[in-house]
């Protein structure tokens, strides 16, 4: 983060580190959404609260970042790998909802900080989560429903839980509680649905499905409440927005 104590940060490199660590993105927006600065307003992605916090604050965020951040370790869990996918579902949410038009910030948030609840579950229940690793990886696209047959919840409902006390906008905490089942939500969030497919994309290519795995597993029944079909997210690039350096 040496990008912060140069005189003149630059705001693309500043969007990029933040929004590449789900725990300081998560921390950034508590911050931009709390009482001292987010009084008047909802910030629902890295780029609005960069542009509203001073230098000071984003100081402070890194200092003090919450669950999520790269040096921390979790036991039972490949780190390296959380990071690459979190940010592939960010990257696929954001690509998914611009063809629905609906916000690719918010999405991208949605999609970065949807799964921060596997890393508390990992702490908090060392040994019972073991026996779920046995039976099915972090990123299997069964996940949830294993964590809610052994927990009565999964990391989708701690997610939610941690984004509400983060004070993130309640459109990001439904989107989050409700990335497993959009359809269950008395009012439907499109957020959500965007970011169910986002998942299954990305775990799909986690588990490196066959053809025909990939047609079973499509939740065909929220794609078509978006207007996408199998083919239409299966042929989403998830572009990787780094900045060049100035010497590119």
């Amino acid at each position: 983060m040496t990008e912060l104590v140069a005189p003149e940060p630059h705001l693309s490199r500043l969007n990029f580190l933040f929004s590449s660590d789900p725990g300081l993105t998560a921390a950034l927006l508590c911050i931009a959404n709390g009482e001292r600065f987010g009084a008047h307003r909802q910030v629902m992605g890295v780029p609005e609260a960069l542009a509203l916090l001073p230098n000071s604050a984003l100081r402070a965020v890194v200092a003090a970042a919450p669950v999520g951040t790269a040096a921390r370790s979790v036991p039972g869990m490949n780190l390296q790998q959380f990071w690459r996918y979190s940010l592939e579902t960010a990257r696929l949410a954001r690509s998914l909802a611009g063809i629905v038009h609906l916000n690719p910030m918010v999405a991208y948030t949605a999609g970065l900080l949807h799964a921060v609840g596997t890393l508390v579950i990992h702490r908090s229940e060392v040994d019972r989560i073991h026996n779920i690793n046995v039976l099915c990886g972090p990123f299997d696209l069964r996940r949830m429903e294993f964590e809610t047959r052994l927990f009565g919840f999964s990391y989708a409902q701690v997610s939610a839980g941690l984004a509400k006390r983060w004070q993130l906008p309640q459109v990001l905490v439904e989107a989050l509680c409700y990335q497993g089942n959009p359809l269950d939500n008395d009012a439907y969030e499109p957020l959500a649905a965007v970011l169910n497919l986002a998942i299954w994309r990305a775990r799909a290519g986690e588990a490196q499905l066959n053809e025909r795995e990939l047609a079973v597993t499509y939740p065909g029944e929220i794609g078509m409440t978006l207007g996408l079909d199998i083919d239409t997210v299966l042929q989403q690039d998830p572009i990787n927005w780094k900045p060049k350096s100035e010497d590119e």
